[in-house]
């Protein structure tokens, strides 16, 4: 246990590791029909103490969204933890060979319920991760489909959780704050108002979902995640893609034409702490959890920044900026550096990797990927 950390003390009830959020104040939600028997809990701003779980099996994990940056690499770590076939990836689009071989992955559309809720049934599913959504810069450019899979794909999953009595991670962004939001730094508490569909969509998951855990015990769990950096997916239309794409272009071309200004700092992390951060937040007591939203930090930086430190190791490399209105725009509303306190106190999260080290990482990354490809390394 990490030096901060706050103690779960045993009392006389031992509650379920998977099913502790059902309250007797339950109702069906409206066009819902739940089956699940209720049971008398009130846990809000009671948890100085609470009871360790009893044994249990590993917990059977369903994460939608699959085959974005984040879904596959955190199936690995899960998989490694709780058994191959205890953790199923899905996805509206077909896997490619190594996916699908690694183990299982269903077809899953966050807008049909009835689909959801059979595959939740019929796996036996404990743990829900919701990673289906549509980024920031792609949102803006089609704000009706943005609002279709970020709020009404959400509103399924936030039902199937209650009625099913799951363990749902949703992540909310750096996109959830705003231009009125403080920037340095932006606290877990604080004025959000974003100006992106995205970032909107967000912060309603955030306030649906501390919601139902108030109203129904749901066990709601939320990180607001930087930008995060990694080399196996293609930049997904973010506004902090150019972090990823830099790495490839000066290991390709040579060159990267950057749609930020220079000196637009934002907070980023590599996506080996990002899934450290969310197995560790997944698998914390959750009398340790004083928010069911939090902030997590790792650096922040601006896009000369990473290219000096690119250049470190590869001196050739030429930056040229063009701002795209868009992106640059969303970038100048959002924080220029998170203030993750409050997930260091509570949890012992703890970064791993500053510039220097994902830099180094990175660059090395890509070029093992680009000489297994056959691909010519600058």
């Amino acid at each position: 246990m990490q030096s901060g950390v706050r103690v779960c003390a045993p009392t006389a009830a031992v509650l379920s590791l998977f099913c502790r959020g059902c309250l007797s104040r339950v109702q069906s939600l409206p066009g819902r029909s739940f089956s699940f028997l209720p049971r008398q809990m009130s846990r809000w701003n009671s948890r100085d103490t609470c009871s360790p779980p009893p044994p249990q099996e590993n917990p059977r994990v369903l994460i939608t969204g699959g085959l974005g940056q984040l879904g596959v690499g955190l199936a690995q770590i899960l998989r490694k933890q709780y058994g191959r076939e205890n953790v199923i990836l899905s996805d509206i689009k077909k896997p490619p060979p190594h996916v699908f071989s690694s183990g299982p992955f269903v077809y899953a559309d966050v807008l049909d319920y009835k689909l959801l809720r059979e595959l939740i049934v019929n796996n036996r599913i404990t743990w829900l991760v919701h990673y289906s959504a549509l980024l920031s810069a792609v949102g803006e450019a089609n704000v009706a489909l943005a609002r279709k899979i970020n709020i009404t794909g959400l509103h399924n999953v936030l039902d199937l959780a209650v009625e099913n009595c799951l363990r749902l991670f949703v992540p909310s962004t750096i996109g959830a704050f705003g231009p009125s939001s403080p920037r340095d730094p932006a606290p877990d508490l604080c004025v959000q108002r974003p100006r992106t569909i995205y970032g909107v969509s967000k912060v309603h998951g955030e306030l649906m979902g501390e919601y139902l855990h108030h109203k129904y015990g749901l066990d709601f769990r939320c990180l607001r995640y930087p930008g995060v950096i990694s080399v196996n997916t293609a930049p997904g239309g973010g506004t902090t893609d150019y972090a990823v794409q830099i790495f490839h272009d000066a290991l390709s071309t040579g060159h990267h034409e950057c749609y930020l200004r220079p000196d637009t700092r934002l907070p980023m992390m590599h996506i080996s702490d990002c899934h450290r951060a969310t197995v560790e937040f997944m698998q914390a007591p959750e009398c340790q959890l004083s928010l069911r939203t939090y902030n997590i930090a790792a650096m922040s930086f601006t896009p000369e920044e990473v290219a000096q430190e690119i250049r470190k190791h590869l001196p050739h490399l030429k930056v040229t900026y063009n701002p795209d209105s868009v992106r640059q725009t969303i970038a100048d509303s959002w924080p220029v550096r998170f203030d993750d306190s409050n997930a260091r106190r509570d949890w012992g999260w703890a970064p791993a990797f500053g510039l220097e080290e994902l830099v180094s990482d990175m660059l090395r990354l890509i070029r093992e990927k680009r000489t297994n490809e056959g691909l010519p390394v600058s």
